[in-house]
């Protein structure tokens, strides 16, 4: 999958440029500006880097502003530095009541997780290594609501490597209910054997979600009541 890794940023056809993996922000936006929010305020959970293969640096560039959490403490400051408006938390989110956890720093940054298994996984292949581990704060998704975001979220951009789907069944919808969420659907795997995974899928539907787009890489999720109701 790595292979299909934008090596640098697309001007779409009306001079729109994505800086996302496969042109997810594109398509946020579309759906977004169809809902008359032209300026989202956005939830980044495991940004990674300010622009490179991000779902929101798009959105940061139009004048919004959001919340970004990345465990990666190099990765963080690099936000930090250069995204000055957004609110940058290095941490990672938590899936029970650990408040901090081992995370696996690997050759190639875009695969650094919280979990053992999936590092070991990516290590096997023979192309990744685990660098080194160090000890990361969790805080849940939830607190991360309730203390950080105090204005209605309009786009969640969801990657965290392994855990995405215990972070989305945690995720108190009564709280926040965003108009689209950007969630990566896909395993990763170097011998073409990656597979969706498809209970995030059948979660986001049971709460009323459609499936807007899909990347192969990652799945769009609009809130179907809003969609209908544009």
């Amino acid at each position: 999958m790595l292979d299909r890794l934008l090596k640098y940023v697309r001007p779409n056809s009306d001079g729109k440029t994505s800086y996302a993996q496969s042109g997810e922000d594109l398509i946020a936006d579309f759906i977004l500006t169809n809902l008359r929010i032209n300026n989202p305020n956005y939830l980044d959970i495991g940004a990674h880097h300010p622009s490179y293969l991000s779902n929101t640096y798009f959105f940061y560039k139009k004048g919004s502003v959001g919340v970004c959490i990345e465990p990666d403490p190099e990765l963080y400051a690099e936000i930090r530095k250069k995204r000055k408006n957004d609110l940058c938390i290095n941490a990672g989110i938590g899936v029970n009541a650990a408040s901090e956890a081992d995370f696996y720093l690997m050759s190639t940054r875009t695969l650094n997780t919280f979990s053992k298994t999936e590092a070991e996984r990516y290590q096997s292949y023979g192309r990744q290594t685990i660098e080194k581990v160090v000890k990361i704060p969790l805080m849940m998704i939830n607190d991360i609501l309730d203390n950080f975001i105090d204005k209605k979220l309009n786009f969640v951009s969801l990657d965290v490597e392994g855990l995405d789907y215990e972070i989305i069944k945690a995720f108190d919808f009564d709280k926040q209910r965003p108009e689209v969420f950007c969630i990566e659907t896909i395993t990763y795997t170097e011998d073409n054997s990656e597979e969706k995974e498809y209970p995030i899928i059948e979660y986001m539907l049971e709460n009323s979600y459609m499936v807007y787009a899909d990347t192969y890489i990652n799945t769009i999720f609009v809130d179907k009541q809003k969609w209908k109701n544009r």
